[in-house]
């Protein structure tokens, strides 16, 4: 084979990998994300919504492809995803399918009782929490492309999946929203991917938290921490030391507990991670 065929060949296939990133798992489902092909990527960038909402859009192979974060509360069905480009607009169709979480029961230990019904000045802290929260999930940072590539933040077991219809001393509140990894008190937590730290904060539920933004309302969200070793705005790279595993909060015990947004959803965060949990089994 002649040099410079080689030298093609391996410009092609250099091109090919930089250009190439893994994605988030396919899943239409309540709580997961929907991977969507909108076309030539030589073309002008589309701009993307969904209920609304901004939706993330990314370079992959050629491609410009669209991450759809689906509520966890979406009923199984059609639904529109509408595309702008150049003034022109076109709708896509999403079919959403049912997906069944299972019950989880959990006693929560003598003391923490407020955790199930909060009193009225717990409450109060709760509302004004809801509105900080609301303020990061707001932030949208255009970027030309995003790592979607997120590496496992603890080495630890799978505590609780995503999703999972949660009772508390046999009180029913919200789903679980995260996936929580076991690991012993004082484990560092890294950064999954390179992002910017929105806020950091004790919270009511979580207790020491820090969220991260990855560009284009991709935020991932880390809980019940121990220790915190970063502050907002600074930037952090893939493997940066966030903080440590704890048990602030509302929990039984020491974890992590991980959220991923998208579109301002809460969406599973297995799906960005699964690549790197199925290689430790």
């Amino acid at each position: 084979m002649k040099p410079y065929y080689l030298l093609a060949l391996s410009l092609f296939f250099f091109t090919a990998k930089l250009h190439a990133q893994p994605l988030p798992v396919h899943s239409p489902v309540p709580g997961g994300v929907a991977i969507l092909n909108l076309g030539d990527g030589s073309l002008e960038k589309p701009v993307v919504t969904f209920n609304d909402r901004p939706v993330l859009v990314l370079k992959n192979e050629g491609q410009w492809t669209a991450l759809v974060g689906i509520p966890l509360k979406t009923k199984p069905g059609q639904y529109k995803v509408n595309v702008r480009r150049s003034g022109e607009k076109r709708t896509l169709e999403l079919t959403v399918s049912a997906k069944e979480y299972p019950a989880q029961y959990i006693k929560l230990p003598k003391g923490k009782e407020r955790y199930v019904s909060p009193p009225p000045e717990d409450l109060a802290r709760i509302k004004r929490e809801r509105k900080i929260l609301g303020k990061i999930l707001s932030q949208w940072r255009p970027t030309d492309q995003v790592d979607t590539d997120f590496h496992l933040p603890v080495h630890g077991r799978i505590g609780s999946p995503f999703g999972l219809r949660r009772f508390f001393n046999d009180q029913p509140r919200n789903p679980h929203s995260g996936l929580d990894l076991v690991a012993p008190a004082g484990t560092p937590i890294k950064a999954p991917a390179d992002g910017i730290v929105i806020d950091r904060g004790d919270f009511f539920f979580t207790g020491n938290a820090v969220f991260l933004d990855h560009g284009q309302g991709l935020i991932s969200g880390y809980f019940h921490m121990q220790d915190i070793a970063v502050k907002p705005g600074q930037k952090v790279k893939r493997g940066d030391i966030l903080g440590t595993v704890g048990a602030t909060g509302r929990v039984t015990g020491p974890h992590l507990h991980m959220n991923v947004y998208l579109n301002r959803t809460k969406v599973d965060p297995e799906l960005f991670l699964r690549r790197y949990l199925q290689a430790k089994k």
